[in-house]
Parts: C-alpha cells; structure tokens; sequence
C-alpha cells in the first residue's frame, strides 16, 4: 500500500494536491512506517466546530486522502461508544473532514478520540466536547464564556514580503486555550493570504493549510467550539470586494476550513449565518461578498451588506429575544472616526440605516465584535430610544499591531482606557439569572495577562 506523503505528493505533482506542491513548513515526510500510524496521517485538529443539543460538528484535516472518523463517548459512561460516518478526505477540499456526533443528549460532557486509517491520533491535550444545555423552561440559563479577536498571520519567509516578520507572539492561542472557553469566534483575517495565493484555489488551500497547522493553534482549536467570519485578507487580496473574480473559490475553501452551521442566507452564499448559544443570539455578517467597491463613487445601488442580507439582518435582529446580541463583522460600525478603515467609511448611509433601525425597533442589548484595525477599545453610544449600543473592536492576535492608535485615531464614543495597542484577545462571560443577565469582557495580552475589565449590566450601561 502506498503511504500517504507518497500520495499527496503524485496528487501534488499532478496538480491536484490537498495543499499545493508545496509542503507546510518544518512538516516531515511520512515513512512506511508510519503511515498506518493515525498521528503520522493527522495535518491540523481536530477542531471543534458548532455544537447544539443533538449535533457536534469535529473537523480534521489530514496529510493525504485518509479514511476518517470520530468516536465518542460520554465521559462518565466511557462503555457505551459512538462512531461518527467514516469519510474519506480528498483534495479537492484541502483534504478536510467535517465529521457529525450525532448521537449525543442536551446538557452533557462527551470525550472523543480520532481514527485516521483506522488506527487512533493519540494527543498531548484534552479531547472533549459539550453539547449545549435544555435550560429552557426549567431553570435560568447557564453561565458561558466566549474568546474573540481577529488578524492571525503566520509567518513563512519564503513567501511572506522582505523585512522584519509580520507575524510574532505565537504563545496567545495558549494563553487563549488557557481561559477554557465555550466557544470562540473569530472576527476575520483569520490567515492572510499572500501574493502566490489569492488567485488559485491551490494557493488559498495551502495558506489555509500552513495557519492552521501552527502547533500553538492545535489545543485552541480543541478546546472550544469554534465559529468564524472574514474579511479581505483571508477573502482575497487586500481591499477586496464582491468584483472578486475568486470570491467563490474562497468561500468554498472558507467552508472546509470552518464549522459554522450554516455559511450564506436566503440562498445567498457568504459567511452570512446565526446561531444562539444559551439565551444569547449571534448574528455572523459578510462585509466582502456582496461589498460595491470603496472607490467607485459613481457605482449604481452602491452597499456593503447587500440588499438581501443588510434586510435579513435587519428582520432577524428585531425578532431576537436575547437580552444580547451579538453582532460579528469584519470592521468597527461604532466610531467618530471616520478613517477608511472603519467598515462603513465608504457606505455610511448604511450604517446610518442600521442604527436608526435599532433605535426605531427599540432593539435593547446590542453588542458589535469587530476587528480589523489592529489595535483593541471599546465604543459605545446612547441611541434616541434611550438603548446603548456597544462596538468591542479586538485586534490584532499575531499580525502586526497599530503602535500610536490612541493619540492617532479620534473617537469620541471610546470608552476611557480601553485601547490596546499590542498582540491582545477578548475574553466575554455572560452570567447571572434569567432576567438579569450581563456581560463580561476581560482583555488579555499574549501572555494571558489582564489588560482591563468592563462589565455591562442588563439595563446597559457599565457597571461602576
């Protein structure tokens, strides 16, 4: 039987290859020997996707087309195990499987292991997962805790552009592991694509490969189910918009690579999706897909969400209950300033729109995570019904940060001393009874220590 390298390298060779011809960086070739072995099959993972009460989402992504399945059990019932369907990974998607549990009960603690080849990836960190509790109607809803942030670059010299490294400070995943969150969502620029990249499904396959390969990443993305939007960087080239000649190719690799339940709505394909964990709605927007493009200031029905997206939006955030909501796009909607970095710059009869819509519906609880900018604060504003709204901007992980933003950038809804000019991650809990549930946000820095503390109460305004 031929090992796998041997196979990924005449799929390669062919070009038809899961990464390109080109190996992830400091990856060793696999032996004979080793190829019946699961960790020599095993690239990334796995990688906790959404989970619900009946279904977790696993996904894996392995060296070469693998036979590849999950088996589960209740940790406290270790006897009684499940299996995932065996798939078999191929190249067309970056060899990566998404692997339903779907043998699973509200409410309980599950330990998993991973079969490539039919032989067992044996991990150096826990491999559990949850399913999300039946609180409803029978007691108030359960605490949680949410990691976010945005712009993860991975250096990789002999691609990346001449001079001192973008990327550093690795350790934050760690550190973010560290915290045990519940999930986690990133706010996009989750890799970066390059020059030899962003035209060619081979070139976004293999970035995707060598970003999520970094081994500081791996018990992150166990640990915590994990959902995510772009922006341009892992869209397309810097700036990009929907006149994106790839943008299709991109969101098909987006979708191998991530576990959100869904990705588009109403038919529409993007990153567009929604979800609710506990009591609290999640509302996942695309602002590159269906984007017109900044400079065209002549561009007929000029937008940034897209007609049919900005009016889903819109309706399912008046329909939320949640005394949160959670709005995830890749640029800060709250802000004075008014540089072109913000996501609205070009489009701001849109946000114009967005925000009298929240404060004509009288929508209470709503909380924006943005990225982007490469440096963190948070914003806040008190609309015409009396109802705050808030833009938590966390940025970057590991990309280059912005040394000067708070004396160079302007922002009279900034809360005081809430700027972050270095590598930093958010940290949301949201807690306390049915009817009197808050937020949390702790901001740490690579290393894991506390930057600042805010607390939003469920009137809210900031706890004092």
């Amino acid at each position: 039987m031929k090992n796998c390298f041997l196979l990924l390298l005449a799929l390669a060779l062919s070009g038809a290859g899961c990464q390109s011809a080109h190996p992830v960086s400091n990856q060793p070739e696999m032996t004979e020997k080793e190829v019946n072995t699961g960790n020599a099959a095993l690239q990334s993972g796995p990688m906790l996707g959404y989970a619900d009460m009946f279904e977790v989402l696993l996904w894996v992504q392995t060296k070469g087309p693998t036979t590849t399945k999950i088996v589960y059990w209740e940790t406290e019932k270790p006897a009684e195990q499940y299996s995932t369907a065996t798939l078999r990974t191929s190249a067309e998607n970056g060899c990566t499987a998404k692997l339903i549990a779907d043998r699973v009960q509200p409410g309980r603690n599950y330990t998993y292991r991973v079969e490539l080849n039919g032989a067992a990836v044996k991990l150096p960190y826990p491999t559990t997962f949850k399913t999300q509790p039946l609180w409803q109607y029978r007691t108030d809803p359960p605490a949680f805790t949410v990691a976010t942030g945005s712009c993860a670059y991975v250096n990789e010299p002999e691609y990346d552009r001449p001079g001192k490294p973008y990327g550093s400070e690795y350790q934050i995943f760690t550190s973010m592991a560290q915290q045990k969150p519940d999930l986690m969502l990133w706010l996009g620029d989750n890799t970066y694509y390059r020059e030899p990249d962003w035209n060619t499904r081979t070139g976004m396959l293999y970035r995707y490969t060598h970003t999520r390969s970094l081994p500081e990443l791996q018990p992150l993305l166990a640990a915590a189910s994990q959902y995510a939007i772009w922006d341009d960087h892992d869209f397309g080239p810097n700036d990009a918009d929907g006149t994106w000649i790839h943008k299709d190719e991109s969101w098909e690799v987006f979708r191998s690579f991530w576990g959100n339940p869904t990705f588009g709505v109403n038919g529409q394909k993007g990153c567009t999706t929604r979800f609710q964990y506990a009591d609290m709605d999640f509302f996942l927007l695309d602002n590159r897909y269906f984007r017109s493009p900044d400079k065209c200031a002549n561009c007929p029905n000029r937008t940034l969400l897209g007609k049919d997206q900005l009016e889903w939006f819109l309706a399912s955030l008046a329909s939320s209950t949640a005394p949160f909501k959670i709005v995830a796009i890749g640029g800060q909607v709250v802000t004075t300033n008014n540089d072109d970095e913000t996501c609205f710059h070009y489009f701001p009869a849109e946000r114009d729109t967005i925000l009298a819509r929240i404060a004509r519906e009288n929508i209470k609880g709503v909380v924006f995570l943005t990225g982007d900018r490469h440096f963190t604060e948070l914003s806040v504003m008190k609309n015409k019904a009396g109802n705050w709204v808030y833009d938590l901007t966390t940025s970057p992980f590991t990309a280059g940060a912005f040394s000067g933003a708070a004396q160079q950038i302007a922002n009279e809804l900034r809360v005081p001393g809430t700027v972050v000019e270095g590598h930093n991650f958010s940290m949301l809990r949201f807690s306390g009874p049915r009817k009197d549930r808050q937020m949390e946000i702790n901001v740490y820095d690579a290393d894991g220590k506390a930057l600042w503390n805010k607390t939003i109460t469920s009137n809210g305004e900031i706890k004092q």
